[in-house]
């Protein structure tokens, strides 16, 4: 699938690069899989982390530049380490080994063909737990085609609905509609199915693990409730009874370490919203908001008013350790 690279349409940027001869277009990235850190993940939504946690692999690069983000050292900044495709099938048996309850593809969307060849050969290598699609959802229907048959759950945002906010925020004008269509073909190519589980984890119970199925993920950013319902009538009008609806309020102000431009950058899109922790009213009015929706499957957040669990990827566990347990890190390899 290296040709796919050489003139690259792979997402919605269009860039029309080659990227088999190294990082080139809006991601900055090559025809390879780079990667910064791969654990076993504790706070993913109950279904997905269920008993033994989801197995992450945090892939280097990003077809969107969010102002916000939280993992702008590796989305960003390029922090991570290229892997071969043998490499890339032992973390992802390492993590079985583990316990991972599935592989959890973290920002691929920049590498679909690398990673479906990889994906394909560690089920022929003896991964046998589901795989797991986690990304913006800027991508191609035709593009995530190339992962039929090899990706079991898809965790999509659905950041906004607003043009004018994505292309200030995002730099990706047309997110709206590119998600859409990237969420609804997810939602007829994925259907729900649960298998039934029982354990207690950290003195929570939990019952379930998704095997199949979608969980349409949605942060609200403070300030801007009018957003957060717009996205919530859409979901409601196309994914109500199909997926889970997670409802994510623990925005955070990230303290960034940016070069001069890219600091002038980020804090003029940071301008769009206000750049704050979200209030206990604005909390209130979400809960308030989510119950007249009266979604069949629905997840949302607790307040969390606190930057205590933004990760650190220069770090070996990137993480606070009730959140995760890493096996993977881009500097040192596997760790014991």
């Amino acid at each position: 699938m290296n040709g796919l690279y050489r003139n690259c349409t792979l997402c919605p940027r269009n860039c029309g690069v080659d990227r088999s001869n190294g990082p080139a277009g809006f991601c900055c990235e090559s025809s390879g899989i780079r990667v910064a850190s791969a654990c076993l993940h504790f706070g993913e939504e109950p279904p997905v982390t269920a008993g033994g946690g989801s197995g992450t692999i945090f892939l280097t690069g990003c077809n969107l530049r969010c102002a916000f983000c939280q993992n702008y050292q590796i989305s960003q900044q390029r922090m991570g380490a290229d892997l071969s495709p043998a490499e890339f099938v032992e973390i992802c048996l390492k993590l079985q080994a583990a316990g991972a309850e599935n592989i959890n593809i973290v920002t691929g969307s920049h590498a679909v063909p690398a990673l479906a060849e990889g994906i394909r050969a560690a089920k022929d290598s003896g991964l046998k737990i589901p795989v797991c699609w986690n990304s913006s959802a800027y991508e191609k229907p035709e593009t995530l085609e190339l992962l039929s048959g090899l990706v079991d759950i898809w965790l999509p945002d659905l950041k906004t609905l607003d043009s004018r906010l994505s292309g200030a925020v995002f730099a990706a004008a047309d997110y709206p509609e590119q998600a859409k269509n990237a969420v609804l073909y997810m939602l007829d190519n994925a259907p729900l199915k649960l298998e039934p589980v029982s354990g207690n984890r950290n003195g929570m119970a939990y019952q379930e693990k998704m095997v199949s199925g979608v969980i349409v993920r949605h942060l609200f950013l403070p300030g801007r409730l009018e957003d957060t319902v717009a996205v919530l009538e859409w979901l409601k009008s196309h994914a109500d009874g199909k997926a889970y609806i997670s409802l994510m309020s623990q925005y955070t102000p990230v303290p960034f370490q940016d070069s001069p431009a890219e600091s002038v950058r980020r804090c003029t899109a940071l301008k769009a919203f206000d750049n704050r922790l979200v209030s206990r009213q604005e909390f209130a009015d979400l809960q308030d908001i989510l119950e007249a929706f009266d979604f069949q499957y629905l997840f949302y957040q607790e307040l969390e008013q606190s930057t205590e669990w933004l990760p650190d990827f220069t770090r070996l566990q990137p993480f606070s350790n009730k959140l995760a347990r890493p096996v993977w890190h881009w500097a040192s390899g596997f760790i014991d």
